[in-house]
């Protein structure tokens, strides 16, 4: 029966030609983007993944910088702590030369003065953004602790997420706590400020403990500082020197505890960069769109859209024979 109200083939055709187009706006939009999950309608348990790793990416990248400071920080105490063992040995040299026979003492003390000026103006210099791992200056508060690096982002069961640091141990003061090199707040939070005990002899025969020390605080270092003049006795630069060897000892561990840092460092940064790539291939794994296939798709959807419309013209173009019967 061929009816003029309702044309059964076209209405088909015109099914079959709107499925077509909604096909063909998915691969465009599929194109256009390079996803294949765009949005939640698409997938939405990979959609909810995608967007969950992609904002831990941020996280890591932000790590990345955060290890990049830590670099800085860690090469600008390292610069300076190396710079001051250099002068530390001098000084120690200076005092052993001191020893010889008619070595005027008093021009050997102007260098150890140099010296020791040229110390302190190392250390307070060695700053990165404001940051100095080796000058405890009088506006600190609170005891001196190790330094806390930020090294990781964390995400552990049931998705509770956390920041990884890692420690750089700052120098040991007298106590055997967390120190800087100079300390103007405490003495004892300064390795060069405090006051290092040595057995020397007293001259009777008999062995007496003096304490010496580098650089004086402006707390108020207590004990002998290490300085040098023609009235000072051999039994005190022998002293001085025993001292300054101790210093020279424990500056070179924390120099090996900063480069043992350096390499850590290096490590956690390329692991941080692997472990964005392996983020970045997993998302894509699951939202990114197949290229070569999306192109043969799309070639194949335009033609069998155009067939579509061809069909849809020859199922309009029935009612036409309709009209031959009445004339």
């Amino acid at each position: 029966m061929t009816s003029i109200n309702t044309n059964t083939a076209a209405i088909s055709a015109l099914s079959s030609l709107r499925q077509t187009d909604n096909s063909l706006n998915g691969i465009q939009d599929r194109i256009s983007t390079g996803y294949r999950v765009a949005k939640a309608a698409d997938n939405a348990s990979y959609w909810s993944i995608g967007t969950t790793m992609k904002s831990d990416d941020k996280a890591m990248a932000a790590v990345g910088d955060s290890l990049s400071i830590a670099d800085a920080l860690v090469d600008t105490a390292y610069t300076g702590t190396k710079a001051v063992i250099g002068y530390v040995n001098e000084i120690k040299a200076r005092l052993v030369s001191a020893r010889e026979p008619g070595v005027d003492r008093d021009k050997v003390g102007k260098e150890i003065t140099e010296l020791k000026s040229q110390i302190v103006s190392t250390i307070k210099s060695s700053s990165f953004n404001g940051q100095n791992w080796l000058y405890d200056g009088t506006s600190n508060t609170g005891p001196v602790t190790d330094n806390q690096l930020t090294a990781a982002f964390v995400r552990g069961a049931n998705n509770v997420v956390g920041v990884g640091t890692l420690t750089v141990k700052a120098p040991i003061n007298a106590s055997g706590g967390a120190g800087m090199l100079i300390s103007d707040r405490a003495d004892f939070n300064g390795l060069l400020t405090l006051r290092k005990s040595v057995s020397q002899g007293d001259g009777f025969g008999g062995t007496t403990t003096k304490n010496y020390f580098l650089i004086r605080s402006q707390a108020g270092s207590a004990g002998n500082e290490v300085t040098l003049s023609n009235s000072t006795a051999d039994v005190d630069v022998d002293g001085m020197v025993s001292a300054i060897d101790y210093y020279a000892e424990t500056l070179t561990d924390y120099a090996a505890d900063l480069g043992a840092a350096k390499s850590r460092i290096a490590l956690q940064t390329k692991f941080n960069n692997d472990l964005r790539d392996a983020v970045h291939i997993g998302v894509g794994k699951l939202i990114d769109a197949d290229m070569d296939s999306e192109s043969a798709k799309l070639k194949a959807t335009q033609t069998q859209k155009q067939l579509g419309i061809q069909a849809l013209s020859i199922a309009n173009s029935a009612g036409d024979s309709v009209l031959s019967l009445f004339r």
